[in-house]
This record gives structure tokens, sequence and C-alpha cells, in this order.
């Protein structure tokens, strides 16, 4: 392993700083060892960085194993440096800063396996993940030729558009069909390696170990807090929509059932605005804006929508991209037929401001935001790019979610659409004012169960209160518990939906998404005051705001070196996370769905946790059924006496 000899002589060098056998307490003596180790980091994490690039943008064996090589080198490093930190250290009386950077080093995560064997093998089976779910396709035959469909655009693009509901059925069962089996055994022995590195960290499991993230013990209790102040705006968004969508699918979709979930635009139902056309409150009336055809008219594409959201950044004052950023990103699909893993992501490379974004990206709408929030990352990174290296990330992981979502919000207003030249008018009127928070709810709010069960199932796994021998039994137990929804067809424990979800196999926790999903509406309204908006708070473009960017700048440059309470402080005077900006965000939407819910007299909810299958209701999932069926009874008991 070619890095090896390098991060192990660096940490001898650094040992010799030690006094004989005794932990020290010399601060001064401690904080120089760990600016030398800033130094030597930076150029292990870049090492890592490159190889884990060329493997995302050119997936091959030779780029595969030069990813799982450099992973083992960079796991070595982070062991004998938190290893050599612990028998040189005692800093446990020392400044806060200190003993955080200490703390920090310590809690090394997979590295922390002490058996090389057990270490390898987790990080091939990581690696093995995601190239299943990276080169896995859909294939059909068309005029006796195979017409084999990538994830992106093909299947995207398809479900977005398809309103054929067999034909989104089979784009639906194709993609679980050739991403999940495989994954399957990989994931379960995934697991238990994944436990054991957390429990060599001081943590019961791997959810626990990233729960410590927020630092803040109520985490969970704070979640479900929230998210049962969110949950009847859902239960009246899904209300509507479901009747909307039974009048395109007919008794396909039952008005007291959960919604086949292969009818929402999207592979996992997660965020509903491509069937916004189906669902419109008012198709006479502008607001429910896609500007995709102005797009495709003034012939944008991939380079024009990143620099019109540069543009953006830069009018509050915040950094431009540097120059390496427009020559090493990958923004589109490369067209010379290598495989790429295609989902959006933005990289730190740890060294000389290397910044990049990977994205394939559609000339659409939707992916004009999705490049707002991955520039948000990179705005990030350029923020607090002068801090140690420990402190290079976000106050908390959905802080770094949330960034670029914040500016999205002001970049989807027709106020703001129009100043770029995506919208020839903004019209005054309070159906439009619907039509847009409709759109909107669409993307935040049908998410937000979606954001918060992934994790729950995680955790849970993690935990073993979910056995292998019931994923996906208990994956579409919680996705039609909290979103409403239910596979179109026939699942059973062959299958492994929940690694067709790239976050899965990737093994990247997702609360922070459900939380980036809260804490944006908290900062766009602190922004959106620094700004002088008046007025609802779904009309504010914090645009060419200095004194926005300003308050947001002085949150970003922070970091990590804070607790998350002391960022959120910083940005909005509160110290805890809140659903009521959000709340307040929708407020008009959501006076208008309980109207107009009344008055179809909807039953809000569905009739159980569990789901038959329409195609054959004496065998769908017996065994799921048979597991959950005390559930079942108490859940048609408690119908017969409640509505919501």
């Amino acid at each position: 392993m070619s890095g090896q000899t390098t991060s192990v002589s660096a940490i001898l060098f650094l040992l010799a700083v030690s006094v004989a056998g005794t932990p020290s307490t010399d601060e001064t003596a401690a904080i120089a060892w760990l600016e030398r180790y800033n130094t030597e980091a930076q150029d292990v994490y870049y090492r890592r960085s490159t190889a884990f690039w060329a493997y995302n943008t050119n997936i091959t064996d030779e780029t595969q194993q030069r990813q799982v090589e450099v992973s083992l080198e960079t796991s070595q490093f982070i062991k004998e440096i938190a290893q050599n930190a612990t028998a040189l250290w005692d800093w446990s009386g020392m400044s806060f800063d200190t003993k955080r950077k200490f703390d920090s080093i310590t809690n090394i995560g997979s590295a922390a396996l002490q058996d090389q064997t057990k270490l390898e093998r987790l990080t091939n089976i990581q690696s093995d993940m995601r190239r299943i779910y990276s080169t896995a396709k859909v294939c059909e035959t068309v005029d006796g030729q195979e017409n084999c469909m990538d994830f992106e655009p093909d299947l995207t693009r398809e479900l977005a558009t398809g309103r054929d509901y067999d034909r989104l059925q089979f784009i639906w069962d194709g993609w679980r069909a050739s991403a999940g089996p495989s994954l399957r055994p990989l994931y379960q022995e995934f697991v238990s390696l994944s436990n054991e590195a957390a429990q060599a960290n001081g943590y019961a499991d791997t959810g626990a170990s990233w729960r410590s993230s927020y630092e803040v013990d109520t985490f969970e209790q704070d979640l479900e807090n929230i998210y049962e102040e969110l949950k009847p705006l859902y239960l009246n968004l899904h209300a509507y929509v479901r009747r909307k969508l039974r009048e395109t699918y007919g008794t396909r979709v039952g008005l007291t059932d959960p919604i086949p979930a292969h009818l929402f635009g999207n592979m996992w139902s997660q965020q509903w605005n491509n069937i916004f056309d189906l669902v419109e409150p008012y198709p006479n009336k502008p607001g429910g804006i896609d500007v995709t055809p102005k797009m495709v008219e003034l012939n944008y594409n991939a380079t024009h929508m990143f620099r019109v959201s540069e543009e953006f950044f830069t009018s509050l004052g915040l950094g431009a991209m540097p120059d390496t950023f427009w020559e090493r990103s990958m923004i589109v699909r490369p067209t010379d037929g290598r495989e790429v893993v295609c989902y959006a992501s933005a990289w730190d490379f740890s060294r000389d401001r290397d910044f990049r974004i990977k994205q394939c990206t559609d000339v659409t709408m939707e992916d004009l935001l999705t490049v707002h929030h991955e520039m948000g990352h990179i705005q990030y990174f350029i923020q607090y790019a002068d801090q140690p290296l420990i402190y290079r990330g976000g106050a908390n992981p959905g802080f770094h979610e949330a960034v670029g979502d914040v500016l999205a919000l002001s970049v989807a207003t027709p106020k703001h659409l129009k100043q770029i030249g995506l919208l020839d008018e903004v019209t005054e009127d309070p159906d439009a004012d619907i039509n847009f928070l409709m759109a909107t709810a669409l993307e935040k709010i049908a998410f937000l169960p979606f954001g918060y069960l992934i994790d729950q199932w995680r955790w849970r796994v993690f935990d073993g209160t979910i056995g292998s021998d019931n994923y996906n039994a208990e994956w579409w137990r919680l996705r039609t518990k909290y979103q409403g929804i239910k596979p179109p067809s026939t699942r059973d424990e062959t299958l492994f939906d929940p690694g067709c979800k790239f976050h899965i196999p990737n093994n990247t926790p997702y609360i922070r998404y459900f939380v980036s999903f809260v804490v944006q509406f908290q900062f766009h309204e602190a922004l959106c005051k620094e700004a002088g908006h008046t007025g609802p708070l779904h009309t504010c473009d914090i645009y060419r705001s200095t004194a926005a960017g300003d308050k947001l700048k002085a949150m970003l440059q922070m970091g990590e070196s804070q607790p998350w309470p002391d960022a959120m402080e910083a940005i909005t005077g509160q110290r805890s996370m809140t659903a009521s900006s959000l709340l307040k965000y929708f407020q008009p939407l959501t006076d208008w769905l309980k109207q107009k819910n009344w008055e179809n007299r909807e039953r809000l909810g569905w009739d159980a946790e569990t789901w038959q299958d329409a195609k054959d209701p004496a065998t769908s999932f017996a065994r799921a059924l048979r597991t959950t069926l005390p559930v079942m009874l108490l859940a048609l008991m408690a119908a017969m006496f409640f509505r919501c």
C-alpha cells in the first residue's frame, strides 16, 4: 500500500514529543502536535479524495481496487493517530478548543476495527455496494433489441413525465429488481462489521455513533416532537394528493388507502413535485412554476446553471468558485462510455482549496435547484477553509445540507425567476400563491416523513430490533406508517428495497436531510429579516442582500468549531430546532388544504400500517402480515372510532 509508509513515518515523528510512559498535560505542546497532525492529515485525506474521485468518475476494477487500498491506508493513519493521541496526551484539563479537537480525532469510525482482515472486508463491502448501485440498469426488449436504461437520466425522466400506471410500475419494479437483491447479503454483513467498529469506538452500535454527531442527549425525542408538530400538515397534503391521483388513475387509488408508491414522479416517493400538473389547485392560474421550457428556450446548459447559482452566492458577498472548480468538476454525464456515479455530490479535497461537484446535470428546474443545493456545500467549504481540518464540517450534518436549500427557497420565488430572465411576468394573486406553495410543499412537506423514516429503519437494524430476516417487511411497514404509501407489487425477503436508495449502500446517514428541511426555514426567516423583507415569508428573496450574506457567512465560517446550538444562535438568535418557521411559511396552504379536505369530507390518514397487494390480496406479503397482524387489528379498531 503505497501511502502507508508515509503516514506511519509522520506518526513516528510526532511521537518524538512524548514523555516516556506518562500522558502529558502540557497544552502548548499538545497544540503544536495538533498543528503537525493537521498538516499531515491534509495530505492523507487529499490522497483519499483523489482515489475516490477517480472511482466515482470512472468505475473500473482498477479504480475500485485503488479506492479500497487508499481507504485502508487512511484507516491505518486514523487508527495510529488516535492511539498515539491517547498515549501522548491527557487533555481532560485542557481548554474547550483543545479538548474538542482531541475528542474528534480519537472518534475514528470504522478504523477502530482491530482485526485488519475485518477492516479490509468492511472496506471492500462498502466499495462493492456502491458499484452495484451505480451500475444497475433496467433492460427491456424493444423491436427485438435489448434496450438498457441508466438510472439518470433515463429512469428519472420516465418517472417524472410518465402517467401510464403499468409503465411506471415496470420502471419502479425494474430498478428494485436490478439494484436490490445483490445488495442484501452484503448489507447484512456490513451491519455486523460496522457495529463492531462502532462498539470499538465506545458506542452501542452504528446508529448511536451517528446520533452522537448532534451533541444533544435529547436528539431522538426532539426529532419526534418536531415530526408530530409537522404531521397534520403532511396528512392534509397526502389526503388532497390522494384524491387528485384517484381522478387520474381511478379505483387503483383508494380514497382511504395508502397511495401506490410509483405514482409520485420519483423513484422513492420522497418528493412529489413532478406530479404538480396532476394536483395543481388552480390550473388556469400561474404560480406552480416549472421554468424548464424557458431554460431550454434560452439554451441553458449545465455550465450556465452552475454560473447562475454562483452569481446568487456572490450577490450576497460570498465567495466565487475557484478556477480549479470549473476545471475539475464533473457536471454532465461523460459521453466517452465511462460508467460513473451520477448521484450529485460536493467534494472537499482537504487541501489547496480544491472543491468539486459531481453531477449528471439535466436541463430542468429540478436540477437547477439541485445545483444550488450542491453549490451550498461548496460555499460552506470555502467559508470554513481556514479552519483546522478537524473543524472543516457543518455545525451538524443537517446544517451542511440546509445551506444551498436556503438559497433555493429564494431562487424558486416568481420574483427571483423573473429577475434572472426565467419568468416573463409575476402575478399578484392569492390563487397563484396557493399554486406556488403547493408546488413547494410537494418538494418540502412531502419529503418530511421519508427523511424521518430512513434512519428510523437503519437505527433499528443497527441495534438489532429489525433482524435480517425482516428487512423488507419492516421497511415497508415504516414507509406505510409514516408516508401513507404502499408498493404496487408483491414484496418479499428475497428483495432489498432499502438498498435501492443511494444513501443505504453508500452508508450516508439520512436524518441530516430531515434536520435540514426544518432548519433551512429557520435560516430563511432569519436571513429575510436581515434583508429587510416585509410580507409573507414565502415571497422573500434575499438575492443581492449583503446584510443577509454577512449573517450567513458568520455562521458558515464557524464550521464545526462550536456545538451546533451556538451556530444556530449566530444566524437565528435561537438555540434549538423548531418547526415554527416552516409552519409559518406554509400557513396559507395549510388553511387552504384544511378547507378543501373538509369540503370533500376527506378521511385524513389511511386504514392500516400494512397493506394488501391489489393484485393478489390473499398472498401479498403473507409473512409481513402475519408478523404485524396485531398492529393491523389495533389500527382497524381505532379507525372505527377516530377520524384524524
